[in-house]
């Protein structure tokens, strides 16, 4: 299977409300991206395809649904792709993130060879 990601993702844990068809939603954030976010606490059905609003303190931005999950007859978790560029929309610095995950590679693969 080909891996479509183009960044990694950073396990974290934010609320945000999802609008859809001007009804807001409280829903939160699994995982995050610069570019998407796979969501979680969805109680509201969605496919893929559609556009949703997330709002995330003061800033929003659109977002198309990638994929659905049914965890429970009531719970569903979607992948969302970003259709707007914004600068540090979680506001959390993922930078940092990519440059850590390389070193702790380079160590681990140091211990493995040593």
């Amino acid at each position: 299977m080909l891996n479509k990601r183009t960044s990694p993702r950073r396990k974290m844990v934010l609320p945000v409300k999802v609008t859809l068809d001007q009804v807001n939603h409280l829903a939160h954030t699994v995982d995050i991206t610069h570019t998407g976010a796979r969501l979680g606490g969805l109680r509201t059905q969605l496919q893929p395809g559609m556009i949703i609003t997330l709002q995330r303190g003061s800033k929003k931005a659109k977002f198309r649904i990638a994929w659905i999950r049914q965890l429970t007859p009531n719970e569903l978790q979607a992948g969302v792709e970003s259709l707007e560029l914004h600068k540090n929309f979680w506001g959390v610095d993922l930078s940092d993130q990519e440059r850590v995950a390389k070193e702790d590679l380079k160590a681990f693969m140091t211990l493995l060879s040593g």
